[in-house]
């Protein structure tokens, strides 16, 4: 080969180089966006995984991208999957959210600043289920009883926890029993327990579940209590059940905490507007009760964690 012709190749060379190098850019911002993405929810038989499955629906067919819902423990590991980067978006109760950013509680001395807010969703009762016949009439009565707290990992442990502290009681003046719903509900009709705690969106098929065998008592959380419990810790607010749910004669007064749903910082900002917006657009097709509860204009109501720049975007939009 000649002087010339070696010249050419090498002019021709560094041209498809370049094009190559561009190509490779494309390519790399697509890559930016994962190839499929995982919502992480609770058991099988709370309000999470019941709406799990829809959003992952919306946000597949507004995004095209492939998403799953997925069982997990809730809300504590929850966070800590998202951390470690084994999920992207996930179900997380709003005081489990702020533990995790604060490096409080459950997270002590472990700041998780990975996770940001996609939005807020609907209130999450707190429930003390017990069966009618069980003479456990106020949590009072709890004292020497076999009561579930909520799986590891889940935000209905530190309610039953601060619930418990309210009504001058710790876990040490109880049997806990660390179940999920769906074990706590079957042990209630088995007799292996006495009361469960159950945080979650009204209503929680293993409480209905339950409710179609037994009949069900729900222990009742008084407005003093009630005050005391939100003079402490500001993230609850009074509730209540309605009557007729879970088969009630009459409305029961509790509180509630807030659930959310969270995103890992690095999904991309386009990504995380199309995701909230796939969500919170299409929330007046879900079939769940709560369904009418997740809304656009509350979407950021009780946020105590940064909120992804993606969803501000879709939330700053008129």
């Amino acid at each position: 080969m000649n002087k010339r012709s070696m010249r050419i190749f090498a002019l021709i060379s560094m041209i498809a180089l370049l094009v190559l190098s561009a190509c490779g850019k494309d390519n790399a911002d697509k890559k930016g966006e994962p190839e499929y993405l995982s919502i992480l929810t609770g058991g099988t038989q709370g309000t999470y995984y019941a709406l799990g499955g829809a959003l992952a629906d919306f946000i597949d067919k507004d995004t095209g991208i492939k998403t799953t819902a997925e069982v997990s423990q809730a809300s504590a590991a929850n966070m800590t999957a998202l951390k470690d980067g084994d999920a992207e978006i996930a179900f997380v109760q709003t005081d489990i959210a702020y533990y995790a950013s604060k490096g409080e509680m459950m997270f002590d001395g472990e700041v998780i600043d990975t996770v940001s807010a996609i939005g807020a969703l609907y209130p999450e009762t707190v429930q003390l289920v017990t069966l009618d016949k069980s003479g456990i009439k106020t949590f009072e009565d709890l004292k020497g009883k076999k009561v579930s707290v909520g799986a590891p990992g889940s935000g209905t442990y530190a309610n039953a926890e601060q619930l418990l502290e309210i009504h001058g009681l710790t876990m040490d003046d109880i049997q806990a029993q660390d179940l999920d719903f769906g074990e706590s509900t079957e042990s209630l009709q088995a007799g292996q327990i006495d009361a469960a705690f159950v945080t979650g969106g009204t209503p929680v098929g293993a409480v209905e579940g339950l409710n179609a065998t037994n009949k069900v008592y729900i222990v009742p959380v008084t407005d003093d209590k009630a005050d005391e419990l939100i003079k402490k810790y500001q993230y609850y607010a009074k509730d209540i059940i309605p009557a007729g749910t879970y088969g009630l004669a009459e409305e029961v007064p509790t509180v509630s905490v807030g659930a959310m749903l969270v995103i890992q910082n690095d999904v991309p900002e386009d990504l995380a507007y199309e995701i909230t917006k796939a969500i919170y657009d299409n929330a007046g097709k879900l079939t769940h009760p709560k369904g009418a509860l997740i809304k656009k204009e509350t979407g950021l109501d009780g946020i105590g964690i940064p909120v992804h720049p993606g969803a501000q975007k879709y939330f700053d939009e008129k």
